[in-house]
């Protein structure tokens, strides 16, 4: 009796074993279905989707601000084997795409390595430099709250920048330095260290000065300082000004408008040397040895860009 009843529950366990089997097949395949369904379904809709999507509009043109970095076949900097080019830059008009063409852009997108500037570079581009969505956004914000990479250590510092890709890009970022003779108060302000106030005597001291001639007479602004001044030196480049400094023509109440000239005294001191010497000799050094000058501003006016006397 025993037996039989073994042998009962052996033949039932047998056919729960062979049932289990075939409805985890079913299942599989009812599984197996659904997903092939949503690919076929959604494939359809992504290729809908793709005729009706615009591809984005390109515009190339040449930058003759200076010599650019070129870009060769492998996405890497060209190094003008070939002869000097005249840089291109390109902007990308990016077409209005649908979700689902968006998604399969992003997912199948070619990291790229183009010259840009942090500042400026758009989602879409810093997308094409290899940031995901998510962390061109993060820069994005960071930017539009007033935030600003003012050299690549700065950018290389943001923490959505890994090492790696940083390596990848430090030779294409292209930070533009700020010209001291053509910056605004809030340019000059967006520099480190500096502030509305500091913005606007730079910007003061300048027209005083009728155009910065060296980076160093930032130094004259009061309590302006060596520290301060160091930490944006490699920032800033200094363009000749418009006009030199006619020292060898003004009239005396005309000189002594210049911070480094300031009483009629010494303004009229140069406009009687200058009378009395021949062309060759006027010089700045030649007023501070005649002690028409104090040492100190010799060597400061000696950094002013000034026009040849005439008859020189």
């Amino acid at each position: 009796m025993k037996r039989e009843n073994v042998e009962k529950y052996s033949r039932k366990k047998v056919r729960l074993s062979v049932r289990f089997k075939l409805g985890a097949v079913n299942l599989a395949f009812l599984i197996l279905g659904y997903q092939v369904a949503l690919f076929v379904g959604r494939a359809s809709i992504l290729r809908i989707e793709s005729g009706r999507d615009h591809p984005d509009t390109v515009f190339v043109y040449a930058d003759r601000s200076g010599p650019v970095r070129q870009e060769d076949g492998n996405g890497g900097p060209d190094d003008g084997a070939d002869g000097d080019f005249s840089g291109l830059r390109h902007y990308r008009k990016e077409a209005g795409h649908s979700p689902l063409v968006r998604e399969v852009r992003d997912r199948t997108r070619k990291v790229e390595s183009f010259r840009f500037n942090p500042n400026t570079a758009s989602v879409e581009d810093l997308q094409r430099l290899g940031f995901s969505l998510k962390q061109a956004e993060s820069i994005d914000r960071y930017r539009r709250k007033g935030g600003r990479f003012n050299s690549k250590e700065d950018f290389a510092g943001s923490f959505v920048v890994s090492d790696s890709v940083f390596r990848r890009l430090s030779g294409y970022i292209d930070i533009p330095l700020v010209d001291i003779n053509k910056a605004d108060s809030a340019a000059f302000d967006a520099l480190p260290g500096i502030g509305g106030y500091f913005a606007r005597k730079m910007v003061e001291y300048r027209n005083s000065l009728g155009g910065y001639s060296d980076k160093r007479q930032l130094l004259d602004i009061y309590n302006f300082g060596q520290e301060r001044y160091d930490r944006l030196e490699r920032l800033i480049v200094c363009s000749p000004p418009e006009k030199p400094f006619a020292l060898w023509t003004l009239p005396p109440d005309e000189l002594r408008k210049h911070p480094y000239i300031r009483d009629w005294r010494t303004a009229k001191a140069i406009a009687l040397f200058r009378e009395n010497s021949p062309p060759d000799s006027l010089t700045v050094s030649a007023l501070g040895r005649a002690g028409i000058l104090s040492p100190e501003n010799a060597a400061r006016l000696s950094l002013c860009l000034i026009a040849p006397a005439p008859g020189r």
